[in-house]
């Protein structure tokens, strides 16, 4: 029994070691561009779980604001992720792309983040957004 209980400690801790691994991976690849199609893109995405590339709004103070779109992540290399834009984005607007994980709602496969709210909210690896601001072109 004793041998058990020290086998499920050990793989508890691997599995968490995993955990923060796959988050410590994260990133997100993109630069200014076009978005008159009403679409924004990102080059390259790495997730360490399922989840969403969310667009915020932002400024100079360089803080998420407004949610503007968003696009489905899978756990991996994501290339090419296109979010739909559901406001208009103007020349100049600032936009930090950032990804956000599937945990806490109601509902798997539904992104239902509010600003603020815990639900499908930002990752955090070591405290710290995954995120890229851009400037639309």
């Amino acid at each position: 029994m004793k041998k058990f209980a020290s086998t499920v400690v050990a793989l508890s801790m691997i599995a968490g070691g995993a955990w923060a691994d796959a988050h410590a991976m994260a990133m997100v690849e993109a630069s200014g561009q076009d978005v008159s199609n009403g679409v924004v893109s990102a080059d390259k995405v790495m997730a360490g779980e399922n989840g969403w590339l969310v667009v915020h709004r932002t400024d100079a103070d360089m803080k998420p604001g407004p949610v503007v779109g968003y696009a489905p992540l899978r756990a991996g290399e994501n290339t090419d992720v296109v979010a739909i834009l559901q406001e208009d984005v103007a020349s100049g607007d600032m936009l930090m792309l950032m990804v956000h994980s599937e945990d806490g709602g109601m509902k798997t496969g539904v992104f239902e983040y509010t600003l603020g709210a815990k639900e499908d909210g930002p990752i955090k690896p070591d405290g710290e957004l995954v995120m890229k601001v851009i400037t639309a072109d």
